[in-house]
């Protein structure tokens, strides 16, 4: 069974040429137009929500909502990785409007 999955792996187009897949191409595509701090947000807002919710005596929904900060961060390094080093650094301008420039180039340069 290992050597079946090895040979499909070796005989992928997109490994061969170094690209990635369209599913992969999609989702960097998504994620490119979502701001990083989004998800730095969404951990610290998932944090308030789940020490109020454990003042409020609600335990359980505090521990429910308390683990959403760990995904939303990983979700940001996801996205910041992309944007760094993904599909990203050689088509920089996918996700972004026509005429919209990159500020993350700019401060590069300058």
């Amino acid at each position: 069974m290992e050597n079946v999955f090895s040979k499909n792996l070796q005989g992928s187009q997109f490994i061969e040429s170094g690209e990635e897949g369209p599913v992969t191409k999609g989702i960097e595509k998504q994620t490119a137009k979502i701001p990083s701090d989004v998800f730095l947000w969404a951990a610290l807002g998932s944090m308030a929500t789940s020490l109020t919710l454990k003042i409020a005596g609600r335990k359980h929904d505090a521990l429910f909502v308390g683990q959403w900060a760990a995904p939303f961060l990983l979700l940001g390094l996801y996205n910041k990785l992309v944007k760094v080093a993904g599909h990203d650094r050689k088509h920089p301008h996918v996700g972004q409007e026509e005429g919209q420039e990159n500020e993350e180039n700019e401060s590069a340069m300058g």
